[in-house]
């Protein structure tokens, strides 16, 4: 093979023209496939001995010839490829089978991955039903001793929030998941022990709230109690308007958003680069800080303009601006304060917000009709002290301050400002004639209980607010039963509209003055259209008692007395002739009755003979507002300075008014009224 190592690196591409003959010979035999490996050197071998210029022809010829080999050992070759082909299809059919194949592993795979998803979830809910069943089945009441041993310890937080839920969960399924042996009233016992543990209220409190709530909205209240409400802008209107104040206050850092759909002047911010309580536009009076739940009583109020408006207790001033800026500085508006520390913050606020049409004053509210006169003003605002037990997220001493003196003297004193606002309300007022009373407490006592003895006690009737939203009032509560129109009241809570806890309730005047069942109890004249009946010899005053919806005694219908009349005049004797229990001698008590007897069966002066002819009637003419105002301030100032001259009134004398005129008069009492008096009194005591 020495030839083989004389070829030229020249000719070594032509060698490699034929590479695939090379890739598919070690597929066939070894003898086969060592022939033809020793063939072409020997070519090769001929070529190189030819010279240059034969070298083209030499190549064609050996070109050729390789051609003509390849044509010969063709039998060979087409078996190799027919293989090759085979091979290929084969290889073709493998490649389809395989992607057959891998389609339907994918979809299989997918099926599993799902079916694997499924059990999990399967076994997830299993595992928390099994879960549920072992905290049911494991969670009991304290004993005795345990809660002896927790006491001597420090409050473990974790183990009390953990038992919490555990008794809310129980209750809230109290018969799937109670104790055999347990009673609801054990569990509501512990969660008040509990909740006073953990939160920190008192037991009067809480007691209170759990007999107002379910258990599961007890534990959203209390919660929500725990964190801060939103803070909230009201636009002062009367110098600037929303838009223009949110994109100022934006430029200074401000995160604002308008505060809902129900005002149109609130703003509510979430952060702040500044103090939002003293920015340029705060001190110009462009806004008022003031929190959501004050915007209510002021619109259910709903003030028109050149109104007379009544804030019985109006410092610091946010409510009173807003009614200002409604009115649009018309008008006239009392602010009253009873507290001499907080007209300062009130005077200070009405100048910074621009109001010119407010007076401020220092009164007591209970004392304002008097002052301000009776039938004097259009609305009257009443935001009545209260408990503040709706606004613990902000003071948290009423946590454990508050108890049942606190909430009875609170609601005592509400209803007395709310009968005082009442009297001051014009029921002929044309546009006016409402009064609005609301209170930051959620104590059906402040509230609810509060409406239902002004409905009692005064011809009032309650009118829907004009809030679109907020729970109605209680008309039941435990054993208390309300009038129904209670529904009408508003109730907000801080877990259900994110402000502070208020009652709202609006009322409008029917008539004025008390109710006639109050009269009928009293023992004072009667007067029957101005004219006083004084019917006594020597000189006693006595009173009839009369029903305004029966006929007079004495005075016949159709000719024949009616057995009503008659039992009324029984009653009405045996009242009268009824001695005093000072009186012992028989003499005067039988004179007293005959003196009645005489009174009773005198017909009324009303009723005359149809044989006279009517005598026509002159109207009286009455004097203005004014000079009703001007004699009972003359009147008060004489009576102050005869207190500070030391000048006692007799006892057996004292200042009347005659509410028709507005004129005082002094008149003696003998003691005959005095005795009437004192037995009523201690009638009504007794009822």
């Amino acid at each position: 093979m020495a030839p083989a190592t004389r070829s030229k690196p020249s000719k070594s591409p032509k060698l490699q023209k034929a590479p695939k003959k090379v890739q598919i010979l070690p597929v066939k035999d070894d003898s086969s496939s060592e022939s033809e490996e020793e063939a072409p050197p020997q070519q090769f071998e001929l070529n190189d001995d030819g010279g240059n210029d034969s070298g083209s022809d030499s190549d064609l010829s050996s070109d050729d010839d390789q051609l003509a080999d390849d044509f010969l050992q063709g039998s060979d070759n087409e078996g190799d490829d027919d293989e090759e082909k085979a091979s290929g299809s084969e290889s073709g059919s493998e490649l389809d089978s395989d992607s057959d194949d891998d389609d339907g592993d994918i979809e299989k795979k997918s099926k599993a991955i799902d079916e694997a998803r499924e059990r999990e979830k399967e076994d997830a809910e299993a595992e928390m039903q099994t879960n549920i069943q072992e905290e049911s089945d494991e969670f009991r009441l304290p004993t005795k001793e345990e809660l002896e041993e927790e006491a001597l310890r420090p409050p473990d937080l974790s183990n009390l929030q953990r038992r919490i839920k555990e008794i809310v969960r129980v209750l809230s399924n109290f018969k799937a998941l109670r104790q055999d042996e347990s009673t609801r009233k054990e569990y509501i016992g512990q969660l008040k022990n509990d909740i006073r543990s953990y939160y920190g209220y008192n037991e009067f409190l809480i007691g209170a709230l759990v007999e107002m709530f379910p258990v599961v909205e007890l534990m959203e209240l209390i919660e929500a109690f725990e964190k801060p409400r939103p803070i909230c802008l009201r636009t002062n209107t009367l110098k600037t308007r929303r838009r223009d104040l949110a994109d100022v206050l934006i430029n200074r850092g401000v995160n604002l958003d308008p505060l809902s759909k129900w005002s149109k002047v609130g703003l509510v911010v979430y952060d702040s680069q500044v103090p939002i309580g003293a920015t340029p536009e705060y001190m110009a009076g462009f806004y008022m800080l003031q929190s959501a739940s004050s915007f209510l009583p002021v619109m259910a109020l709903a003030p028109q303009e050149k109104e007379r408006i009544v804030d019985m207790a109006a410092a610091p001033g946010g409510k009173t601006t807003y009614i200002a800026a409604l009115m649009k500085n018309s008008g006239i508006i009392f602010a009253n304060e009873i507290k001499v520390p907080r007209l300062k913050s009130l005077t200070a606020n009405l100048h910074r917000m621009g109001v010119s049409n407010t007076v401020v004053c220092n009164y007591d509210g209970k004392e304002l009709p008097k002052v301000l006169g009776l039938n004097s003003v259009d609305r009257v605002l009443l935001d009545a002290p209260c408990s503040g037990t709706g606004v613990i997220s902000k003071d948290e001493s009423v946590k454990t301050s508050k108890n049942y003196e606190d909430i009875k003297k609170c609601a005592h004193l509400q209803k007395e400002l709310l009968l005082a606002a009442i009297d001051m309300v014009d029921v002929n007022s044309k546009s006016g004639g409402y009064i609005v009373y609301s209170t930051c407490s959620i104590m059906v006592a402040e509230n609810e209980a509060v409406i239902d003895y002004a409905l009692k006690r005064r011809n009032v009737k309650l009118v829907p607010c004009g809030l679109d939203f907020g729970r109605p009032g209680f008309t039941k509560f435990r054993e208390l039963r309300f009038h129904p129109s209670l529904d009408k009241t508003r109730r907000f809570y801080p877990h259900v509209h994110n402000m502070d806890g208020f009652f709202v309730a609006k009322l409008k005047k029917m008539k004025p003055g008390p109710k006639p069942s109050e009269k009928e109890e009293e023992a004072t004249e009667l007067v029957n259209d101005g004219e006083e009946t004084e019917l006594v010899s020597d000189g006693e005053e006595t009173e009839l008692v009369k029903d305004d919806n029966e006929p007079s005694i004495g005075v016949k219908e159709n000719g024949k007395q009616s057995s009503e009349s008659e039992s009324k005049k029984r009653k009405s004797e045996k009242f009268l002739s009824k001695p005093s229990s000072n009186v012992k001698e028989s003499a005067e008590s039988e004179s007293k009755k005959r003196k009645s007897e005489k009174i009773l069966s005198k017909p009324s002066s009303k009723v005359k003979e149809s044989s006279e002819p009517p005598k026509k009637r002159v109207k009286t003419k009455f004097p203005s507002k004014e000079e009703i105002s001007k004699s009972r301030e003359e009147m008060r100032l004489a009576l102050m300075e005869n207190k500070r001259k030391g000048v006692k009134q007799p006892e057996d004398e004292r200042t009347v008014e005659n509410k028709r005129t507005g004129t005082f008069f002094v008149k003696k009492q003998t003691k005959r009224v005095k005795k009437l008096k004192k037995k009523t009194m201690t009638m009504q005591y007794s009822k």
